[in-house]
C-alpha cells in the first residue's frame, strides 16, 4: 500500500491570530500556548514578529528555547534588520526557520513605491540574506492571488534560486475560491523552475468564508503545508482553521489521502486555552469545536443517535479531547475528584493551579446545586485571565440596584499593589461598577462591545461576560464568568484594562524597534 503523502501544519496563532484586534497575549500565556502546540504535534509553529517589540522578541527567543518537536520559525520583512532580529531570536531553537515576506500585487508594490524589477532585487537579496543565516528559509509574496500570473511566477524562481526552501502563497486578503487556489498551486509547480524541490505552502484568511475550503484545494494542487490557527484566530473574519483542516482530512480521507501528525485528541483543550487566553469566545456552532458541534436538537436526530450514532454524527467527540460524560460535581468533591474531573476535560494543572481552581470550586459549589463541566471549564478560563499579578485587580465590590434609584457601586480596586476605594451611581448596577473603575483608574479608552452569556442553564448559572476596549487605535478584549453578573462585568472590564496596559507598553515608543506597524503583514 502507497503511504499517504504528509501535509505539514504551520501554526501562527501566536503571530497572525494575536493581530487579531485586541487578542493580545501575556509573555507566559504564549508559552502556555506554544507548548501546547509543540505537544499536539504541530509541524511549524511562527512564534511572532520578533522585531516589532521586545515583548516579541523575547517570547520567540524563549519559545525557540523550549521547543522539544516543533520547528520555530519567526516573521520578518524584506530588510535585513527585520531578519536578522528574526535570526537573533529563533536561532535557539532545536530546529529554527525565517519567515520573511513582501507585498507582490500591484497594490502592495505600490507600499514600497518599487517597481517589478526593483522587488525582485530586493527579494533577491533579503531571501539570499535569511539562507545565509539558516537553512531553512520560507518566503511569502504577500497577497499572491491578486499578483500578475507571470510576476508571480518570476518572484518565486528567484526565490527559489536565492535559498527558500518553503515557498508559502497567501491569499492576504481572504479573495481567492477554492478552483483558484488549486489552479494557482498547480500553475506554479508546473511553470517555475525547481518548484518540484521545495515545498509549497497555502496560507487563507476567511473572508468570504473558504479557507478551509481554498486551504484543501491548494493541497490538492500539490500544497503540502497549510498555514492556520487555533479556532480560526486571525484579523477580520480570521485565518484557515487548525482544527477543519485537520479534522477534514482524517474524516474524509477518502478524497484527502494525506496524513499529519496532530493528536487530534488535544484539539480540545487548546482551543479552550486560545479561547480563555485570547479574549475570543468560540461561537456555539463553529465546526469541530463549538458548544453544538456534537448536540443534537430534534427529535430525529436524537433518535437516530440513540440507534446508530453514525447517523448524524461523521467524528467521535473523543476524536477531539472532548469527554462524553458530563457528570456532576458538588461541594462534597475532592481535590482528586476535581483533578481527574479536569483532567478528562483536558486540563493538566500543577498544583499550585489546581489549589487556587479548588478553592473557587469550592466557593462555586456553595452557590450552586450542581457544577457541570461548562461551569469548571468556564472556572479555569477565568482563573487564567485574571492573574492575582494584574496592574489591576478586583478587591470588593458591592452594588445596590432595583427599582428605585439611586443604583450606586462600592468598589475596591488593587492598582499596581495599593488598594483605593470609591463610590460611583449609574444608570444600572453595571453602570455604576463600570464608573467607579473609571474613578479610580481614569482612563481614554472606549467600551465597544459588553456581550453576557449563561455557561449552563438555570438562575444559578455563571454568567461569561466578554468586554472589549478600543484606545488610540489598541484594542483589548477581556472575559470572566461568576454568577454573579455584575462581578463577572467588573472582572471582565478591569481584565481588559489591564490586556489594554500590556498592548501600551508593547507599543511604546522607548525604542524604534516598537513603533513598527506590522498589521499588514499576511
Amino acid at each position: 500500500m502507497t503511504e499517504q503523502p504528509r501535509v505539514l501544519i504551520f501554526d501562527t496563532t501566536l503571530r497572525d491570530g494575536e493581530q487579531s484586534p485586541g487578542a493580545t497575549m501575556t509573555h507566559e500565556e504564549k508559552l502556555e500556548i506554544a507548548g501546547l502546540l509543540d505537544e499536539m504535534g504541530v509541524d511549524i509553529i511562527e512564534a511572532g514578529f520578533p522585531i516589532a517589540s521586545e515583548g516579541d522578541f523575547a517570547a520567540v527567543t524563549e519559545i525557540a528555547k523550549r521547543a522539544k518537536t516543533s520547528t520555530i520559525c519567526g516573521l520578518a520583512r524584506a530588510n535585513f534588520k527585520d531578519i536578522d532580529r528574526c535570526w537573533e531570536a529563533v536561532k535557539h531553537a532545536r530546529s529554527p526557520r525565517i519567515h520573511t515576506f513582501i507585498g507582490t500585487s500591484p497594490l502592495h508594490r505600490a507600499i514600497p513605491n518599487l517597481d517589478m524589477d526593483q522587488m525582485a532585487e530586493r527579494i533577491h537579496d533579503t531571501v539570499s540574506h535569511a539562507r545565509n543565516l539558516c537553512d531553512n528559509v520560507q518566503w511569502s509574496p504577500m497577497d499572491a492571488t491578486r499578483t500578475e500570473h507571470d510576476y508571480l511566477c518570476r518572484v518565486v524562481e528567484i526565490a527559489i534560486k536565492a535559498g527558500a526552501t518553503t515557498i508559502n502563497i497567501p491569499d492576504t486578503v481572504g479573495y481567492t475560491y477554492p478552483f483558484e487556489s488549486a489552479k494557482l498551486i498547480a500553475m506554479l509547480l508546473e511553470r517555475v523552475p525547481g518548484a518540484d524541490a521545495i515545498t509549497f505552502a497555502t496560507h487563507c484568511h476567511n473572508d468570504l468564508g473558504m479557507a478551509t475550503a481554498n486551504s484543501l484545494a491548494a493541497v490538492e494542487a500539490g500544497a503540502r503545508q497549510i498555514e492556520c490557527t487555533i479556532n480560526g484566530l486571525g484579523e477580520r473574519a480570521g485565518n484557515t482553521a487548525l482544527e477543519e483542516v485537520v479534522m477534514a482530512m482524517r474524516v474524509r480521507n477518502d478524497i484527502l489521502p494525506y496524513k499529519t501528525g496532530i493528536d487530534t485528541t488535544k484539539i480540545m483543550n487548546l482551543s479552550r486555552r486560545v479561547s480563555a487566553v485570547s479574549g475570543f469566545p468560540v461561537q456555539f456552532n463553529k465546526a469541530i469545536v463549538g458548544k453544538n458541534a456534537f448536540l443534537h436538537e430534534s427529535g430525529i436526530h436524537q433518535d437516530g443517535v440513540l440507534k446508530n450514532v453514525e447517523t448524524f454524527e461523521i467524528m467521535r467527540p473523543e476524536h477531539i479531547g472532548l469527554t462524553q460524560k458530563n457528570l456532576t460535581m458538588g461541594k462534597h468533591s475532592g481535590r482528586a475528584a476535581l483533578r481527574a474531573k479536569l483532567k478528562e476535560l483536558g486540563f493538566e494543572l500543577a498544583d499550585n493551579q489546581l489549589n487556587d481552581v479548588f478553592v473557587r470550586f469550592k466557593a462555586l459549589a456553595d452557590r450552586k446545586k450542581e457544577v457541570y463541566d461548562d461551569d469548571l471549564i468556564a472556572l479555569v478560563a477565568d482563573e487564567a485571565t485574571n492573574d492575582e499579578h494584574d496592574f489591576l485587580q478586583v478587591k470588593r465590590l458591592r452594588v445596590v440596584c432595583g427599582t428605585e434609584g439611586p443604583r450606586e457601586a462600592e468598589l475596591t480596586l488593587t492598582i499596581d499593589g495599593v488598594d483605593h476605594s470609591t463610590d460611583a451611581t449609574g444608570d444600572g448596577p453595571v453602570d455604576a461598577a463600570f464608573n467607579a473603575v473609571d474613578e479610580l483608574f481614569p482612563h481614554e479608552a472606549k467600551l465597544e462591545i459588553y456581550q453576557v452569556s449563561a455557561v449552563t442553564e438555570g438562575t444559578d448559572a455563571q454568567a461569561t461576560v466578554s468586554v472589549r476596549l478600543s484606545e488610540d487605535g489598541r484594542i483589548a478584549t477581556g472575559s470572566s464568568a461568576d454568577t454573579d453578573t455584575v462581578v463577572a462585568s467588573v472582572k471582565a472590564y478591569v481584565n481588559a484594562l489591564n490586556r489594554l496596559i500590556v498592548r501600551k507598553q508593547k507599543t511604546a515608543p522607548d525604542s524604534d524597534v516598537k513603533q513598527v506597524n506590522y498589521k499588514d503583514a499576511h
